[in-house]
């Protein structure tokens, strides 16, 4: 009997922060998470449900009560609830929220609509060009926000379920008292707290395998197994990596199937014409360093023409000559592990993982019981069976879904309007703690061709949660670099190296979402809560710790030759991550940029103090598809403020604490009087087994002054005398490698002054966007006059543009596109 991992379950509350009446039940689970319960028969829930798993934690809220006027007020020193104590009603039930200051619906009343809310995510994007309806989230402009589990399953430890055995530990039952169940969540502007605390309630968000954070390749297609093969021969030729296979429905027969019984949208036996052998063809995958998931559509069960039909039916009773098909059940533990077998069976040829492509309603034979939930459930438990490391592929399936990544977010229209939406619909899912979305990049089906908008899609992939391109079998719509002309395939393959390349950063902030809960990406507001411009950049995002990201989404313009986007940027000093250019933004709200880049550049921005580990395309780091830990390291440094990275390794075969490694680095920026820059790689803590014997380091000072004088380098307290250090001024950047160090040492890099932004030469980056503006040559040289004229002063400068005559005006976005240059550090 196989082992299955264990959600880690609290469900009863703490009795001494309950407050309850005959039909009514207050739990204080925080000091701005409060239960609220209904039940006309008495009967309280307390199990796990689908969604909740944990109700009573370690920190005990501070918390008040009393009846005033048959009145029960129950205060926090972030809530104060008021209840009549009679059945639940708008008129008897509030909650005000404490601490907003401009708010004037901080007031929750029972039946109140979300007003405000932040919203979350949805089922899926299937067929859809453009913005959809979203969820709610459990964050608020107006400080409340509500999460009904009233109509969730209960999970049951139980070995049996309706005489069946059961073995997976826990099982889905309906409940058997119905009611009302409400979770608010008063946490005013505390985003980030927020989403901590409802992981607390629901669940962690489990680690990812490395694999999964770099490129994955899927499309609807009939390839041979010959035919994907040298597909992925020419991309490892090309020097474009990819690290998962996604294999859509074709891998099993379809189109042979006898009418009689149905269509073959369900399968499970290879589709040996195409694949005349699966075991042969998936191991060539892993030794090409690639993982495996094939599509399934369970909704048809198992039927008479399947290979493994006749073991499937004696295990579940039926004779095989009869032909009765098997119906698929999920809500039956017997059919469920049957079901699981067969799987099983095509794992042990190569399958690594499954992607679960369910597109049939939300009705079972359990009332209540959606089976795309059961199967993302189910599923994650049996891929994690007997330790094997678990990973899921399918839709969302409601709040908790964040227990079972990744999320497959459905086929989407080709258009701008479709790329235009995913990057707030991926940011805004982080407000219902679903992190780990995998769009189909590049689009999907219908819409247009369009270059730009594919080029521009793949950049949106490199800083998206997953990385996975998706087609139609058009033969017009293949998603391969080279099938675009140059200037597209070239930005499309830096974008899918560069994904590559951030594996190590990437990596790191899968643990960091894990352990703190801090979605990988973050909508801007989440730190700042305060300041209304955060709220206005829908496109742009937080990518983890250290960047912030504001991809164009709309088409470049044809007079700048640039597409453009709007971005915020907190108070501080920003880089661009690319090439080192400042952007300042002095004032306490932040300041707005209108940012315009060339197909070939996204707008990233790194942080002042940012550390971004990466590894290298080399030889040292093997296949470019390698993503093992990488025995080469680039690290990429930002000045202006000091700096910390925890970078985080494990050994790759086990999702805890005791496999992984994590090395600190440094950055003290000095600030003068004698204390000068300072950048250290500490000395990797915990199984440094899973650690290369020895390291290449390459430590790029980005966004830097040039300095005459190289820095000294130090490997366990004595001077390295081999560092090769090299300047470069197209990204203002400082290199210094070092080769052979070994795992269990540190190092320390140490400037004889304090490292200091490089001075900006916003004159040459106007001169550029004139250059390659595509308008009057004699207002690009009148307007090329006023910049010199006026120098680093770019608000003068810019006025001169503006003022002049007629024809020699510059164009409205060309002087938008040089004012951003003008002004980027004033």
């Amino acid at each position: 009997m196989p082992s299955f991992p264990r959600l880690t379950t609290r469900p009863a509350l703490d009795p001494a922060t309950t407050i309850a009446g005959d039909n009514w039940r207050i739990g204080v689970i925080t000091e701005s998470l409060i239960r609220l319960e209904w039940q006309d028969d008495g009967f309280f829930e307390d199990h796990a449900t689908q969604t909740v798993t944990c109700r009573n934690w370690d920190a005990k809220p501070e918390f008040t009560k009393r009846i005033k006027d048959d009145e029960l007020i129950v205060e926090t020193p972030h809530l104060r609830l008021t209840y009549d104590m009679q059945p639940f009603s708008k008129e008897g039930l509030s909650v005000v929220v404490k601490g907003l200051r401009d708010s004037q619906r901080n007031t929750w009343n029972f039946g109140a609509e979300p007003v405000g809310n932040l919203r979350g995510t949805a089922r899926t994007l299937d067929k859809a060009d453009g913005e959809i309806p979203l969820g709610q989230g459990i964050i608020s402009r107006n400080g409340w926000a509500l999460l009904d589990d009233s109509s969730s399953n209960e999970l049951v430890e139980t070995d049996s379920v309706q005489g069946q055995a059961n073995p997976f530990g826990m099982w889905v039952e309906p409940r058997n008292h119905k009611g009302i169940d409400l979770y608010i969540f008063a946490y005013g502007h505390r985003y980030i707290e927020a989403i901590q605390d409802f992981y607390r309630l629901t669940g962690q968000t489990p680690l990812l395998p490395r694999f999964a954070f770099g490129n994955w390749w899927s499309r609807y297609h009939k390839y041979s197994s010959d035919e994907y093969l040298n597909l992925m021969q020419r991309f490892e030729k090309e020097g474009i990596p990819f690290n998962t296979a996604v294999i859509d429905m074709d891998w099993h027969r379809v189109d042979d199937i006898d009418p009689k019984y149905g269509s073959g949208w369900t399968g499970y036996t290879w589709n040996h014409k195409l694949f005349p052998n699966p075991g042969k063809f998936m191991d060539e995958l892993h030794q090409n360093g690639m993982k495996v998931t094939l599509n399934i559509h369970p909704r048809d069960g198992i039927r008479a023409f399947e290979d493994c039909y006749p073991e499937v039916a004696e295990e579940m009773g039926v004779d095989p000559k009869s032909e009765e098909p098997i119906v698929f059940d999920p809500s039956s533990p017997k059919f469920m592990q049957t079901y699981f077998n067969l799987h099983h069976h095509l794992e042990d040829e190569g399958v690594s993982f499954w992607w679960i492509d369910w597109q049939q309603g939300g009705v079972t034979r359990q009332k209540g019981l959606d089976p795309l939930w059961i199967l993302n459930h189910l599923h994650y438990l049996d891929s994690g069976r007997d330790g094997r490391w678990p990973i899921t592929f399918s839709r969302y399936a409601g709040p908790g879904s964040h227990r079972y990544p990744v999320g497959f977010s459905g086929d989407t229209v080709v258009s701008w309007k479709s790329l235009q939406f995913q990057p707030y619909f991926t940011a805004t899912a982080s407000n219902i703690g679903y992190g780990w979305w995998s769009h189909d990049i590049g689009g999907h089906m219908f819409g247009y061709r369009d270059e730009e908008l594919e080029a521009r899609w793949y950049q949106l992939g490199t800083f998206s949660p997953i990385n996975r391109l998706h087609s139609t079998d058009s033969p017009f719509n293949g998603k391969e670099p080279w099938n675009f002309h140059t200037e597209t395939r070239l930005a499309m393959t830096e974008a899918l190296r560069l994904r590559q390349q951030l594996i190590p950063y990437l990596y790191s902030m899968n643990w960091r979402a894990h352990v703190d809960g801090r979605p990988l990406v973050e909508p801007m507001y989440w730190q700042s809560p305060e300041i209304d411009d955060a709220y206005r950049v829908p496109d742009e995002f937080r990518f983890g710790s250290q960047l912030v990201v504001a991809p164009i989404v709309t088409p470049q313009v044809r007079e700048v030759q640039k597409g453009s986007a709007r971005a915020w940027l907190p108070q501080g000093q920003w880089f661009d991550f690319f090439t080192g250019k400042r952007y300042d933004a002095p004032a306490s709200a932040g300041r707005n940029f209108e940012l315009w880049r060339d197909l070939a550049d996204i707008p990233v921005f790194a942080k002042a103090g940012a550390i971004v580990p990466m590894q290298t395309l080399d030889e040292a780091n093997g296949p470019v598809n390698n993503v093992k830990n990488p025995k080469h390291l680039e690290i990429v440094v930002f000045p202006g403020d000091d700096g910390r990275f925890d970078l985080i390794e494990d050994d790759g075969a086990h999702a805890d604490d005791s496999a992984r490694t994590t090395t600190t680095l440094l950055l003290n920026v000095g600030n003068g009087n004698g204390d000068n820059a300072r950048f250290t790689i500490g000395r990797p803590q915990g199984n440094t087994a899973c650690l290369p014997a020895t390291r290449d380091w390459t430590v790029v000072f980005r966004g830097v002054a040039k300095d005459d004088v190289a820095p000294t380098v130090s490997v366990d307290g004595k001077k390295y005398q081999t560092a090769e250090c090299r300047y470069d001024d197209e990204s203002q950047s400082l290199s210094v490698a070092l080769r052979g160090i070994a795992r269990d040492s540190d190092v320390s890099i140490d400037f004889d002054s304090p490292l200091r932004p490089c001075a900006e030469n916003t004159v040459d980056d106007a001169m550029k966007v004139l250059y390659d503006a595509q308008i009057n040559y004699l207002a690009k040289e009148k307007a090329y006059d006023a910049i010199r004229q006026y120098g680093k002063d770019g608000l003068t400068a810019l006025h001169a543009l503006q003022e002049a005559p007629g024809d020699l005006q510059l164009p409205d976005t060309v002087a938008r596109a040089v004012s951003e240059q003008l002004l980027r550090t004033v």
